[in-house]
């Protein structure tokens, strides 16, 4: 992209920015275009064989497919969108990807710089906006350094806990010319365990007579997997999954013990009470894995803690460990799998977590028509075990988590931070980055209305995804708190939706909608054969709430208690 014409390497902040871009490995873009990075725009035009320009409808879409790329690939995945109302838009991936630990850069279209601080038209200053929710946020203001910010914006994103930054682009340092040079490309960097705290963590599980081995967090590879799942089987400890984190071990491995989340099985629950030793790899041990930090004691917990964590500033955070250990997931996983077994006086605790697992996610009967727990685990013994599950947030994912059994790491996505909308998008990015697996994206009816204008960029992208929509009539988590807290007053949780299969065919791919439980094998088995986007309306009556409970037993209940 160099102006030959000068015998340089003269170009605008634009061609700079997307050739930095390419120089970093970056092959997709998600973006909604804005007029405040049109030189960048141009920039890609010239690239367009090297790097898929995938455009979406809603800055929050962007961000969700940019934030899912991340998580799917452990780099960057890379946003653009213009400024103020695009950048507010957008934050709500910039906020999950910080919750969950996902690297994810945005480039966002700034005012020109001799327009700053006077609230120009669409001006906001993002430092200030995103300065909470970020690892860094800056702006560029002169091309010449381009090379060097976005060389920092990769490395800061990937290193330690991951994250998302946040780089501003004033519109006419896009245009503006420099001679730079490019640099090299970014490498992953990530601390080591040391052999004095290996062997600490060996003299803990020697003395050890109930250990629990919790993964979770960020940072993860499928080697990473791999040796987590030797260490485990050597030393026969039973391995928890943090919530949304499912995919870090086959959930049908002898040593799974199931998932540490909402709607957690209580026999999982006891296991974490009664744990003399507790191993914490990557996870935060936040609100939701610690059952509204009520799990463990402050500030030292009662069990023995061992955290391991890639971003220093994560140990001793919340809880006080016994053993703080810096380092990635995929180091330390290779360090623990290479350290000598330890001779265990808690032979078949594995086995014992993972028969209470099996039991806790077998599906039992559900009233009425349409079985949506047999639908979930049928999806589970049906689809191919590299595929891949995406879902939002609210009730309707507690059956995904308790009855789909996940078998290779990199095949769910999911938000740890809980936010809505998160499902279709997340499945289109996965569609996209893998077009020769199946991919089923799961939504509310809330939650897809969040987002449900990207169907729309999956059909510009061909993007081969299968939408299951699951139709019960109201904000289905929302109002079950309703229930339990002032029971009879419902206020603000109805829903009047659109006819989701229609809704389908108007983007002009296969819709359906399923009323009964027989009917869903064919209508899935016919989004398959249809060879790109489909979409499956699952009709359930509201009342449906979880797997073990009804709103009406809820409210019945809550106004028995007075």
């Amino acid at each position: 992209m160099a102006d030959t014409g000068t015998g340089s390497n003269f170009r605008t902040g634009g061609q700079i920015l997307v050739d930095c871009l390419r120089l970093h490995g970056v092959d997709t873009v998600f973006c909604v275009p804005g007029e405040s990075y049109l030189a960048t725009l141009d920039a890609l035009h010239d690239l367009q064989s090297s790097i898929n320009l995938v455009v979406c409808r809603q800055e929050g879409g962007v961000a969700y497919m940019a934030e899912a790329w991340g998580k799917m690939t452990g780099r960057p995945g890379i946003a653009f969108a213009t400024r103020g109302p695009g950048g507010t838009n957008a934050s709500i991936g910039i906020h999950t990807a910080h919750q969950d630990s996902t690297p994810l850069i945005l480039f966002l279209g700034q005012v020109a710089r001799d327009m700053t601080e006077r609230e120009a038209f669409q001006e906001i200053d993002f430092r200030r906006m995103f300065g909470v929710m970020t690892k860094w946020v800056a702006q560029i203001d002169n091309p010449a350094r381009i090379p060097e910010m976005v060389s920092r914006a990769f490395h800061v994103a990937t290193s330690g806990r991951p994250g998302p930054v946040v780089l501003a682009l004033p519109e006419d340092m896009q245009t503006e010319r420099a001679d730079t040079g490019d640099g090299q490309p970014f490498h992953l960097l990530r601390p080591h365990p040391g052999h004095e705290e290996m062997q600490r963590l060996r003299t803990l599980l020697e003395g050890a007579k109930r250990p629990l081995l919790l993964a979770g967090g960020g940072g993860w590879s499928a080697g990473a997997c791999d040796d987590l799942k030797a260490f485990a089987e050597v030393n026969e400890l039973p391995v928890a999954a943090a919530f949304r984190r499912q995919d870090l071990l086959d959930n049908r491995h002898p040593n799974y013990a199931g998932v540490v989340g909402l709607g957690i099985d209580p026999q999982l629950r006891a296991r974490i009470d009664d744990t003399d030793l507790l191993i914490v790899l990557g996870s935060q041990l936040g609100e939701i894995v610690s059952d509204g930090y009520r799990s463990f004691t402050f500030p030292k917990p009662r069990q023995t803690l061992v955290h391991v964590a890639a971003g220093i500033d994560e140990l001793g955070k919340v809880y006080q460990p016994d053993l703080a250990i810096n380092a990635g997931m995929a180091e330390f996983c290779s360090a623990a799998r290479t350290m000598e077994p330890v001779a265990t006086a808690w032979r078949g605790e594995a086995a014992a977590a993972h028969a209470a697992y099996l039991a806790f996610s077998a599906p039992g009967a559900m009233a009425g028509d349409l079985d949506y727990a047999r639908i979930v685990a049928w999806l589970s013994e049906t689809l191919p075990d590299d595929a891949i599950v995406a879902n939002g947030a609210g009730n309707y994912t507690v059956w995904i988590h308790r009855y789909f059994r996940y078998k290779r790491y990199g095949t769910q996505l999911a938000p740890q931070a809980g936010a809505m909308g998160y499902g279709v998008p997340a499945g289109v990015s996965a569609a996209i980055r893998h077009r020769d697996r199946v991919v089923v994206s799961i939504s509310g009816d809330g939650c897809f209305q969040m987002n449900g204008q990207e169907i729309a960029s999956a059909v510009q992208q061909r993007a081969k995804v299968i939408f299951i929509v699951v139709n019960n009539g109201i904000y289905g988590t929302i109002r079950m708190h309703q229930e339990r807290h002032y029971p009879g007053r419902v206020s603000g949780t109805d829903l009047v939706n659109p006819d989701f299969a229609a809704l389908a065919r108007a983007h002009g791919i296969p819709g359906a909608t399923v009323r009964r439980t027989e009917e869903f094998e064919p209508a899935f088995e016919a989004a398959l054969a249809a060879g790109g986007p489909a979409l499956i309306e699952l009709v359930l009556p509201a009342d449906t709430v979880l797997p073990t409970a009804t709103l009406s037993g809820i409210r019945e209940t809550a106004l028995a208690a007075g």
